[in-house]
């Protein structure tokens, strides 16, 4: 399974950015997409995942800012992401995993990772 990530780029406070993750391969209609963000400690942060069914999650931190959608027949998932602020730029990174289920990713991190896209929120 390959994830391709694109969107990220710079825009000012308040704006807003929508990053796009292609998958390739047969598992995409039965599995959970998300995306993942680089804190600055070691863990990546689960900012949003959705499944096949569309059922999501988000962190506290982008609740009613961002959210998380995704297009079986595209194999596409996407992240609008409204509002934005300088405390969201960092590295997104679209993940996924083969569990059906949000809290098995949460709880075991993702069986795929795509490249990370920049995402930089200016002041």
């Amino acid at each position: 399974v390959q994830l391709q990530a694109s969107g990220g780029g710079l825009v000012q406070a308040g704006g807003s950015l929508r990053l796009s993750c292609a998958a390739s391969g047969n598992i995409f209609s039965s599995n959970v997409m998300g995306w993942y963000r680089q804190t600055p400690g070691p863990q990546r942060e689960l900012v949003a995942a959705i499944t096949s069914g569309g059922s999501t999650y988000y962190a506290d931190s982008v609740k009613g800012r961002f959210t998380i959608s995704r297009d079986n027949a595209k194999n596409t998932v996407y992240l609008q992401m409204n509002s934005l602020k300088p405390e969201d730029t960092d590295d997104y990174y679209c993940a996924a995993h083969s569990n059906p289920k949000i809290a098995t990713m949460q709880r075991n991190g993702p069986h795929y990772w795509g490249k990370g896209t920049q995402v930089t929120v200016s002041s």
